[in-house]
């Protein structure tokens, strides 16, 4: 065991890698049905928000989220990492258990952004762990190990999620705190504080050396304008969370796809599907997890052959038309095929992005490039918000659909209320016009087409990568540092 890589790495490592499988397990858990959480009817044990309400809370909060680790980095360097640590931990769970029980709009809004403070914490605590307990020898493989146990909490997270949820919504919360309380204890009794430079400054002075940071990365206008390209694959990306598990829950027939899966086992369709012989939206949406864990080596070993720019634009012109795809048709079997595409798409640019910021950036400031890496995720969120809030309300939502439908018709029906959910004005509007619940959702699609929403998402990744193709050619042609 001396002679393997694996014992090269110091107990924190190990322990750092296990929080942060554990943090991402209570994060995706709660993340991958939150849309569907907050914007189904009431009756079901959801919040029945509108879809610009979902929009805005998930699209700003997580914005925030991202990028407040400028700032909270600097405060781990100050106070120490354990503490902060366990600050964060310490949020985190009541902040997964206060989101729980909250139903007022603005509480829930409140206790998320309380949960994005806990997140943001943790964050730069953890990678910075992972940084100082690998070296040159070992780094490259250490970091592996993080991100694939990013993407094994990601994956059990929301299948452990889904499965709760059918009992109770409750469950996800308490499940989301109780993953996050097993980190307390292997920060307390295993986690040692790595060795770091003390930091004399005060707080304020160094969260404003990190602002200053930003400011003289940003002042290189191709890096600024690269940034602010990026955000356009980020917008399209997070419809996968933001607005493909709304769509599903929508307009998506699961029925088919727990029959096929019965007919193959039904013990497997007890595992993957409901009691009402149906399969939930964040069950579907889990295969992108599986896909990265089984394919990412293998697309990572095809893309480092091209030059970091090449492999983003492919990779997010595969993406597009895969994230287009998820949303072009309402056949759930069609959806095994098209987050495929986009899994592979996301699995060739996604780790491109970082890995480019560092070839352009001047040698000797390496550090305030990658210390920037994250604003374009942080506005990706935010615009991912607004399609997927009032846009996608617009466009696709069917309970707006149908009062737009019932409005033509002259046909009138209470307001939607704690009284008359969701799921009431469906019956009601169904018993109306004379169909079944499915059959009305049937004349709505083929009326109004609500998967035409496709059109704006691909293409908005498509000119993402159009704009990065001329950016190349013209602003980079002459800039040497990204090439291989």
């Amino acid at each position: 065991m001396k002679n393997t890589v694996f014992s090269r790495f110091p107990r924190t490592f190990w322990v750092a890698n296990t929080m942060e499988l554990f943090e991402r397990w209570a994060w995706y858990g709660l993340f991958n049905v939150l849309a569907i959480y907050l914007t189904a009817s009431k009756d079901t044990g959801a919040l029945g928000f509108t879809q610009e309400e979902k929009g805005s809370m998930m699209g700003i909060v997580t914005a925030i989220l991202y990028f407040l680790p400028v700032i909270t980095g600097s405060i781990a360097d100050k106070l120490g990492y354990k503490k902060v640590l366990l600050l964060s931990f310490g949020i985190l769970s009541t902040g997964y258990l206060m989101m729980g029980y909250l139903t007022d709009y603005s509480l829930v809004f409140a206790a998320f952004f309380y949960i994005a403070i806990g997140g943001a914490l943790f964050k730069p605590v953890i990678s910075a762990t992972i940084a100082k307990t690998t070296n040159e020898t070992n780094s490259s493989i250490g970091f592996g190990i993080f991100y694939m146990m990013v993407n094994i909490g990601a994956l059990i997270g929301p299948f452990i999620a889904s499965k709760m949820r059918e009992l109770s919504w409750n469950n996800v919360f308490y499940l989301s705190a109780g993953i996050i309380m097993i980190n307390f204890v292997l920060v307390l009794f295993f986690y040692k504080e790595p060795a770091r430079e003390k930091n004399e400054e005060s707080i304020k002075k160094a969260v404003l050396q990190a602002f200053k940071n930003i400011f003289i990365a940003l002042k290189d206008v191709r890096f600024f304008l690269f940034l602010l390209l990026i955000i356009g694959f980020w917008s399209m990306y997070f419809q996968l969370f933001y607005t493909l598990p709304v769509f599903i829950d929508q307009w998506v027939d699961t029925r088919a796809l727990y029959q096929w899966i019965y007919a193959f086992s039904p013990k497997l369709a007890g595992i993957f599907g409901t009691e009402h012989g149906t399969v939930n939206p964040e069950m579907i949406l889990n295969i992108d997890a599986l896909y990265i864990v089984i394919f990412q080596v293998i697309v990572s070993g095809i893309v480092m052959r091209l030059r970091p720019i090449n492999a983003m634009i492919t990779g997010i012109v595969i993406a597009s038309a895969g994230i287009g795809l998820t949303f072009a048709f309402n056949n759930a079997f069609f959806l095994f095929l098209s987050i495929l595409i986009f899994a592979f798409g996301e699995m060739a640019s996604s780790p491109k992005i970082t890995e480019y910021i560092g070839r352009i950036a001047p040698s000797d400031k390496v550090g305030l490039y990658m210390g920037c890496s994250f604003l374009p995720m942080s506005g990706g969120n935010f615009f991912a918000g607004i399609l997927s809030g009032p846009v996608y309300g617009q466009w696709s939502d069917k309970i707006t659909l149908l009062q737009h439908d019932l409005a033509i018709k002259g046909i009138e029906m209470p307001v939607i209320s704690d009284r008359f959910t969701q799921n009431d004005l469906l019956f009601e509007s169904a018993r109306a016009y004379g169909m079944s619940v499915n059959e009305l959702t049937n004349y709505l699609y083929h009326t109004y087409h609500p998967s035409d929403i496709w059109y704006l998402f691909t293409g908005i990744g498509v000119a993402t990568a159009i704009l990065l193709f001329i950016f190349d050619r013209t602003l980079m042609r002459n800039r040497t540092l990204d090439k291989n």
